[in-house]
């Protein structure tokens, strides 16, 4: 406690949420948790044997009380009464463009029906032209709400809108009636200013993929991204590429400061300093206060106020601290899934990038010191993200290891060009010759991206992973540190045990599941799927094999990875088979 204060307070914080969000305490339990912790904070201003001996415990149970209570209250928003599955006149602005599919552009703003107002996802056809945020529109819409997934191992959709405070899905397909707002707030004109920006870069002479990844590589908007790209982008490791994250704010951070310490005088040398931090706060206020930018930006900041008082800089202090700074303005971002492989990759990158380092040649140059780092600070955070990743995706490439190893350490040119590029571009400085060097730049960096997502023998997906599993693999990684700093027996039996206790609970996982025969009837669209699973095998009957790739996608995957089938198969129903028996009971298939 007294050398991470910050940290393991900021862990008691997290604590209280997971504990509310899985017990939901109701109002009159909080308000004895608010005694509690109102209790506990009087009691520090006095000075007794026992408040000392216990005041550790006291101010983690106050912290665990503050999680409880604000996640209490963030979750009761005024919630409107909407009649569902039926069309109604709805007026409505946009606040947020979301990504597009095949058949809809999809966006988050606020609409209204009557004297109601309430957040929703508006859907519009895919050929629509864009909306922006300086128009207030109004159409005739079918009004749902979203529905809570059939089985556990689905995502849950529901869930996901919920915790963004949304209840509601419109679907628009007839004409939308424009209207201008006569006054537009501060954060309205910032997100058009934005779009205007990204509408700039459509017109760029570029090619569509190389446009695309340069607006999500600065801009943060991969809303448009071709899905084959991303899939890229995914298959060999490299998505927190396009993420705007620490590497990102880092590197426009020193763009900012090497052209002021060009111009401010030396003895004004920590203006310097300040100046370049403003700079990417307002930059990060440009594209939008996502998660992995707000923490970089605090974390920064809070390292260079360190560096400014002369006082040395804690990467622990900084990472603690922008949790509080984030849950406390949204409980809710602790449930986001790029929160949370944010937070630990920097947890990674401070556990295990200094022993990595030891065994490379002496940095002793500035270009040895960026490949080395870039490469120990990539490994890092992926082998501590390595547990999530398999939760939530269940699926890992080996390529990503040496894709990152070739591509991050380019990275940065590569995001000073695109940040030039955004600049010039925004200011309408735009050169054909600029546009075809970073156009043909991009087009080789997409290709070899490409090819690490063809080695398919390198990637492995269908990999089932329970919460037990991701703890346990958590503590192999905890003692790899020990290992790589010193090579022993106390070490190495350390880090051997864990890994003996990981394939313990996953072979005992495998075992419980493996003896479990199930049949399960699945709704896809508009077509019946029902699956029968004996051991770690499952046959899947489906009426129309049209829709066989997304089928396996959305549903055969995620089923295999949660119920830890190694073997599937897609047969057709029969259109004579009106019943199926199994294990003596009858299934209606009609």
């Amino acid at each position: 406690m007294n050398r991470q204060p910050l940290l393991i307070l900021a862990i008691c914080f997290i604590l209280g949420i997971f504990f509310q969000d899985n017990f939901l305490l109701e109002k009159e339990y909080i308000y004895g948790v608010a005694i509690i912790v109102l209790g506990i904070l009087i009691s520090i201003f006095f000075t007794t044997y026992f408040l000392y001996r216990t005041k550790v415990i006291l101010l983690g149970v106050m912290f665990f009380g503050l999680g409880v209570i604000l996640h209490f209250y963030n979750n009761v928003y005024q919630k409107a009464n909407i009649a569902v599955n039926k069309k109604e006149i709805v007026v409505f602005k946009i606040s947020q463009k979301l990504n597009s599919t095949e058949k809809y552009k999809k966006y988050e703003g606020i609409a209204e029906v009557g004297k109601n107002s309430f957040n929703s996802i508006f859907y519009i056809p895919a050929d629509h032209k864009e909306l922006d945020f300086k128009h207030y529109y109004k159409a005739e819409s079918y009004i749902t709400k979203p529905v809570s997934p059939q089985y556990t191992y689905q995502f849950n959709y529901a869930q996901y809108l919920k915790r963004k405070n949304i209840d509601y899905q419109i679907f628009i397909s007839n004409e939308i009636s424009v209207a201008k707002q006569s006054v537009l707030d501060f954060r309205d004109k910032l997100r058009q200013n934005r779009l205007n920006v990204l509408w700039k870069i459509d017109n760029a002479e570029m090619t569509a993929k190389t446009r695309e990844f340069l607006k999500g590589i600065i801009l943060a908007d991969r809303t448009e991204m071709d899905a084959d790209t991303v899939k890229d982008f995914n298959r060999a490791g490299l998505i927190h590429f396009l993420a705007i994250s620490g590497t990102h704010i880092v590197v426009i951070f020193g763009i900012f400061y090497f052209l002021m310490i060009r111009f401010i005088p030396l003895r004004f040398r920590k203006y310097a300093v300040v100046l370049s931090l403003s700079f990417i706060w307002l930059f990060a206020l440009f594209i939008g206060f996502g998660n992995s930018v707000l923490r970089s930006c605090i974390m920064l900041t809070v390292y260079f106020i360190f560096v400014l008082l002369q006082r040395k800089p804690d990467l622990l202090h900084s990472l603690a601290l922008s949790a509080f700074i984030i849950l406390i303005l949204d409980t809710q971002q602790l449930f986001d899934v790029g929160f949370q492989l944010s937070f630990v990759a920097v947890l990674g990158i401070f556990w295990l990038n200094q022993p990595l380092l030891k065994y490379f040649p002496k940095q002793d140059n500035y270009f040895k010191k960026l490949i080395f780092n870039t490469v120990t600070i990539s490994l890092s955070a992926q082998l501590a993200t390595l547990p999530l990743v398999l939760y939530y995706f269940h699926q890992f490439s080996l390529i990503s290891i040496i894709a990152n190893f070739i591509i991050i350490p380019f990275s940065e040119m590569i995001i000073v060009f695109s940040f030039l590029m955004t600049v010039l571009i925004g200011f309408e400085l735009d050169f054909n010759w600029i546009d075809a060097v970073y156009d043909f730049i991009i087009q080789v960096l997409l290709k070899v991206i490409h090819w690490f997502a063809e080695v398919d023998f390198l990637f492995i997906e269908n990999i089932p992973m329970n919460l037990t599993e991701v703890i346990s693999i958590c503590v192999v990684v905890y003692f790899l540190r020990g290992m790589i700093l010193k090579f022993n027996f106390k070490n190495s039996m350390n880090l051997t045990i864990a890994f003996f206790m990981f394939f313990m609970i996953r072979i005992g996982c495998n075992v419980i599941e493996n003896q479990k025969e199930e049949v399960l009837f699945h709704t896809f669209n508009k077509q019946k799927i029902f699956s029968i699973k004996k051991g770690n095998a499952v046959c899947f009957w489906v009426s129309d094999i049209a829709d066989r790739e997304k089928i396996v996608r959305f549903i055969v995957m995620p089923y295999c990875s949660s119920r830890r089938v190694d073997y599937f198969e897609i047969k057709m129903i029969p259109k004579s088979m009106q019943k199926m028996v199994f294990q003596d009971q009858v299934y209606d298939l009609k």
